[in-house]
């Protein structure tokens, strides 16, 4: 029966990392009370192999509690010794400013979720380690309404 049940687990797996073959890291944080307080700066460390391109994203996933139409935070892009490659200011729009319509794709009620991008065509200069931390860049100390996080790194496959 053990064996039958690894069996199953390991084609589990397969079965869900090979629907994504650009992919190379992917982690969320979720923050307790759907709140994003100005001192949590969640970060992701993530290796890169090569020195192919690559696409990285901000994962959000907002409630319609969340005050404003736009939403701003900084990223900030490490290598493995520590030296900032990279910061940038990145302001996305959650609600359409006019209407209020929630922006992103939702598959439970008032959950919204989006893939802001931060970086496209990124080239590393050299594989290794490098980090991404992100910061709340609001004006106010308590975000409402932020459920999660989070950093998707995909390796761009050239089309055939």
């Amino acid at each position: 029966m053990t064996s039958r049940f690894s069996q199953v687990l390991l084609f589990i797996f397969i079965l869900s990392t090979s629907c994504d073959s650009s992919r190379v890291y992917e982690n969320n944080t979720d923050f307790k009370n759907q709140e994003w307080l100005v001192n949590d700066l969640p970060e992701y460390g993530f290796y890169i192999a090569d020195t192919a391109q690559y696409n990285l994203y901000c994962n959000l996933r907002n409630s319609s509690a969340y005050p404003n139409s736009r939403f701003f935070f900084m990223y900030y892009l490490h290598d493995s010794t520590g030296n900032e490659l990279k910061k940038q200011l990145v302001s996305s729009y959650l609600f359409d400013a006019k209407t209020g319509k929630p922006l992103g794709s939702s598959a439970m009620g008032d959950i919204y979720t989006h893939q802001i991008e931060l970086l496209k065509n990124h080239q590393f200069d050299s594989p290794g380690y490098y980090k991404i931390r992100l910061e709340q860049f609001m004006r106010t100390d308590t975000l409402q309404g932020v459920l999660s996080i989070g950093l998707r790194v995909e390796k761009v496959i050239a089309e055939k």
